[in-house]
């Protein structure tokens, strides 16, 4: 069957790019700078699932694209989760964050409902975000 991506992350996210190891998804919520990695590996669960060439492999990416997030958006803080309590699929959020947001200090989830993007809000989002993915798929 091969890998596919969870329908909840589909429903919720807009593909910005494929790295060696992951899809890189913009969340769909204007609330926060939040992008999510994905690994494209059938039936993986948790981080230590993966061999370990990818788990290095994922902290390589994860660590440039949480360096780029910060750069672009100049946050207080960078929050790295994975949860998988809803979406069972190894996912990893980043997510930007600044004192004084809708949820500081507390995590962003369940905080408010998602805030999508509009079409030119999205637009201007991805142009925003071209450089740090422009980046990340170059981490070997």
């Amino acid at each position: 069957m091969g890998f596919q991506l969870h329908e909840r992350l589909q429903a919720d996210t807009v593909q910005i790019g494929s790295t060696d190891l992951c899809e890189v998804l913009l969340m769909n919520d204007s609330a926060w700078p939040w992008v999510v990695l994905v690994p494209r590996r059938e039936g993986i669960r948790e981080i230590y699932e993966l061999p370990d060439a990818d788990q290095v492999q994922l902290l390589k990416e994860s660590s440039a694209l949480g360096q780029g997030l910060m750069a672009l958006f100049g946050g207080d803080k960078l929050n790295i989760g994975v949860l998988g309590n809803m979406v069972p699929q190894l996912h990893l959020h980043h997510i930007v964050r600044f004192e004084g947001d809708p949820a500081w200090p507390g995590p962003v989830w369940g905080k408010q409902a998602p805030v999508p993007y509009s079409t030119d809000q999205l637009a201007q989002k991805l142009d925003e975000l071209k450089p740090v993915v422009d980046r990340l798929l170059s981490v070997r």
